[in-house]
């Protein structure tokens, strides 16, 4: 006769998941919520971000990006609530920290937008980060497919992001060699 667990992999074929590398919903539920949490300071580090400039383009990409986080978390929340945990609502503290040296340091520089698109950039590194680490995990498909999705969406973001603090850097050579 077979068991459940044989029915789902082929216990012929050596790819088959091995008990040691199923994870636990409580195991899924954490990494989920770490990335409600990194998406949460996302959303709130661009709504922070897009405070502390003036170019008018660039605060509406900022918030754009706040949006995409907003949804980002609401949707891994579903997943949490679907596994039957209980999903964060906020960002961390560290990123609270992160948010007051942002705008504690646009004001010193005067609402400097490549101070700001350095910070935003250095950000988006950390969330990179952390979608990498979810993603070396052994998740159900589904899961992993929904955070394979967002990474790659974050990862346009961060790419922007970084090629508009690249440009405005080398504007700012251009203007100080003269």
């Amino acid at each position: 006769m077979i068991n459940d667990y044989e029915a789902r992999y082929n216990i012929k074929d050596t790819n088959y998941a091995t008990i040691t590398d199923v994870i636990s919903n409580d195991e899924i539920n954490s990494i989920l919520n770490n990335l409600i949490v990194v998406s949460k300071d996302g959303e709130e580090g661009y709504k922070q971000a897009a405070e502390c400039v003036i170019n008018s383009a660039l605060k509406a990409k900022f918030y754009d990006y706040s949006q995409q986080r907003a949804h980002f978390a609401e949707e891994l929340q579903s997943l949490v609530v679907e596994l039957g945990g209980k999903p964060e609502d906020a960002g961390s503290v560290t990123g609270a920290i992160f948010r007051g040296w942002m705008d504690f340091k646009s004001v010193l520089t005067g609402k400097d937008e490549g101070a700001v698109l350095n910070e935003v950039e250095r950000g988006e590194d950390h969330a990179k980060d952390a979608y990498l680490k979810a993603l070396e995990k052994n998740l159900p498909a589904t899961i992993h497919s929904v955070i394979n999705n967002q990474f790659g969406v974050m990862k346009e973001a961060h790419d922007h992001i970084k090629l508009m603090r690249d440009a405005d850097n080398k504007f700012a050579q251009k203007t100080s060699s003269r």
